[in-house]
């Protein structure tokens, strides 16, 4: 007994991290010893038993030129699902360096949606000559899996699941199980079909298993529940998941035949993935860039981005020569005019911010659309009064001219409102269009804030003074 739980501890041992999660540097140099000097057996002894994520860690913290070499050394005891876990550019990097046939091999051994997720960003070609390696089996539900649209439920989707008749009983179901050496690796739910492998129902294992040998399937199965297209955008089926707790869902395709399963670890992923696509359009960063990018790489993606705000910046600016007179005869304005446009550029951000984040849960919807859009001007308004009092005192004591604080003051009510309404009419109107709110909506909104930021204080400021 002691000797299978050191066995179990070795086999899922960690891999040697800092108390910050960062890998070891003594570790990290033993692991590039062992490469240089292709001593397979310290490899094997230093990598094999760890788990695919810190697999993929100790991937990324290597120099570029070594992983691939890892890889080869290793062979048949490297996991090729720790090139799921990688940046995409460390993945394709490494999968240029291998050979079409030790790819293949590795492929073989995963499960379907994770050998798809390797195979379906290379070139054509290379990914043509790696399929024709593979078992008929396995080359038809990658090609098939590579037929579904990108960043749906198809590509995401496992093929192996467990399938019994509808007049099976409990009993037989368990003996099936326990016999059969092909089942999948993991599952969580028994699946029912009809002769012509239409789905029509599931039996989650829990309920198998508490239910007397001769229950028939069919009283146990849940045929009454929503389904998954393979078709299906990734984000819909993460949503799915997440308001009715699933652990498994069915995928069937347009004839209603089940042709795989997902699980909440790829929801998981897809989660994270879409969180990190709209941050990253928030900031203008194109949903590809990572870490592991070149400079040139980096700098090109965000070029055009920076070249619309630049544009949209010389717009907001020509406000300014509309003023050149009035600007000229007070300093004083030219000086407060960006706090006004800055702050109102705040108040917009954390309002698109929001907006844009109820937009993709679906939590804001025509239902509650106008609610929201008079509590965001409302909370505009508030927030424009607090600090009209405060920017107001803070423009007299600065420079003691009468009216200015009145001005600033009406202003930063007038902008802060505007900005308010911006940020959630502009991802409202967007989202309407089908266009991406995360990705358009930043550009638009800022310049809406500058623009009525800089109109509206020196508008009121040329009527104001003027008029005295």
């Amino acid at each position: 007994m002691l000797d299978q739980k050191h066995e179990d501890a070795v086999e899922t041992a960690p891999l040697p991290r800092n108390k910050d999660g960062s890998i070891r540097k003594a570790f990290l140099k033993s692991v590039a010893r062992g490469i240089e000097t292709a001593d397979v057996a310290a490899l094997r002894r230093l990598v094999g038993n760890l788990h695919e994520a810190d697999l993929g860690d100790l991937l990324e913290a290597l120099a570029p030129e070594l992983r691939p070499r890892l890889v080869a050394l290793l062979g048949i005891d490297f996991d090729f699902t720790a090139l799921t876990e990688v940046d995409d550019a460390v993945r394709e990097e490494i999968l240029e360096e291998l050979p079409p046939k030790t790819v293949a091999e590795g492929v073989r051994a995963l499960e379907s949606d994770d050998a798809l997720a390797i195979l379906e960003d290379l070139p054509q070609e290379e990914r043509s000559e790696i399929l024709d390696q593979l078992p008929p089996r396995e080359r038809v539900a990658i090609a098939r899996g590579l037929q579904y649209p990108e960043k749906s439920a198809g590509r995401r989707m496992q093929t192996e699941f467990m399938v019994v008749p509808r007049g099976w009983t409990v009993g037989q179901a368990i003996d099936y199980m326990r016999e059969t050496a092909d089942l999948p690796e993991r599952f969580y739910e028994l699946y029912v079909t009809d002769e012509e492998g239409r789905f029509l129902g599931a039996v989650p294992l829990d309920r198998l298993l508490r239910s007397k040998r001769p229950v028939p399937i069919s009283e146990l199965m849940e045929g009454d529940r929503p389904l998954v297209r393979a078709e299906q955008d990734q984000e819909e089926v993460a949503r799915l998941f997440q308001h009715y707790n699933w652990v498994a869902a069915p995928v069937i395709d347009a004839a209603d035949r089940l042709v795989g399963v997902i699980t909440f670890d790829d929801v998981a992923d897809v989660i994270a993935e879409e969180a990190e696509e709209d941050i990253k359009a928030l900031g203008g960063i194109t949903h590809d860039e990572q870490l592991s990018d070149s400079v040139w790489t980096i700098a090109r993606g965000r070029f055009n981005w920076l070249l619309v705000n630049l544009a949209t910046a010389f717009l907001a600016s020509s406000v300014l020569g509309l003023f050149e007179g009035q600007l000229q005869k007070m300093v004083a304005l030219a000086v407060l005019a960006p706090i006004v446009a800055s702050q109102g550029g705040n108040a917009t951000t954390q309002t698109m911010t929001v907006a844009v984040r109820a937009l993709a849960t679906r939590d804001l919807n025509d239902a509650n659309a106008w609610r929201i859009i008079m509590r965001e001007l409302l909370v505009g308004l508030l927030n424009g009064l607090a600090f009209a009092v405060i920017t107001g005192a803070a423009a007299y004591v600065w420079f003691k001219v009468p009216g200015l604080a009145f001005v600033i003051g009406l202003a930063m009510i007038c902008n802060l409102a505007a900005a308010a309404l911006g940020g959630i009419l502009i991802p409202l109107a967007l989202d309407r269009l089908k266009i991406d709110p995360a990705v358009a909506s930043s550009p638009f909104v800022t310049t809406v804030t500058d623009v009525v930021g800089f109109f509206s204080f020196l508008s009121i400021a040329t009527l104001w003074f003027d008029l005295r």
